[in-house]
């Protein structure tokens, strides 16, 4: 591991405490642009999100009907309702977003596919970062309104899916994740910026409650219009 992930780590409860959690639960709130882009204006704004951490599963419920839920995982996408019986279902649902970029509609599969991916990606970390096949390589610092960021560029595997499989987190002084920056491929490879804050000690580890997230320009900076997604995190807990 390298010394920085072990900076992580520490600022976020330490491996052992993140390894010896299950799951993490939360009521999530979105906003942004997005969404309308999408075809689903207002979609998974003011739902629960379970975020499993010993392998890639997510659930997010209510899912356009009060007893529906999703269910995520890296090669299948499906909506169940309250007894786990399948409404329906995508397999390799990755390749369904062929030929896509940022203006694209996307089927409630898709969305669910989306947000399943992103979540999973957020709140599993720093322990999904030590998964099989995951690489980190410190890079260069980065300076940004006055503060100065060390870097970890992450590379996936595709056994895990994720926005990008390649993605560069930048690391304050107290070792927390600021920013990180990726390009969103099942959107046409759109580059975004990713700020996180509000980070907050539940049950030993540490959970960021904010992100706001916005399109990036070719010097790597933010473009601060419009913002493109927002997260907002209620009622964390960690099992």
């Amino acid at each position: 591991m390298s010394d920085l992930l072990s900076t992580i780590f520490d600022a976020y409860g330490g491996r052992t405490r993140w390894e010896e959690a299950r799951r993490i639960t939360a009521r999530q709130f979105f906003g942004g642009a997005l969404w309308g882009m999408k075809g689903h204006p207002g979609a998974l704004d003011d739902v629960d999100v379970t975020v499993d951490l010993r392998r890639q599963h997510v659930t997010q419920k209510p899912f356009f009907h009060p007893d529906h839920h999703t269910a995520f995982s890296a090669d299948r996408v499906a909506v169940e309702d309250s007894d786990g019986t399948v409404v329906e279902e995508l397999t390799d649902p990755r390749a369904s977003f062929a030929g896509h970029d940022l203006m694209t509609p996307w089927t409630r599969l898709q969305l669910a596919y989306f947000s399943g991916s992103a979540m999973w990606t957020y709140l599993a970390e720093p322990l999904s970062l030590t998964y099989p096949g995951v690489r980190t390589e410190e890079i260069g610092p980065w300076t940004e309104d006055g503060e100065k960021f060390r870097r970890l560029h992450i590379t996936f595997p595709d056994s895990i899916a994720t926005l990008s499989t390649e993605q560069t987190v930048y690391v304050d002084s107290q070792g927390l994740i600021r920013r990180r920056d990726y390009s969103v491929e099942i959107a046409g490879n759109t580059p975004a910026a990713h700020y996180v804050s509000g980070h907050q000690e539940v049950s030993g580890l540490v959970v960021p409650t904010t992100r706001m997230i916005y399109s990036r320009d070719d010097n790597g900076n933010k473009v601060p219009d419009p913002l493109v997604v927002s997260v907002r995190l209620e009622d964390v807990t960690v099992s």
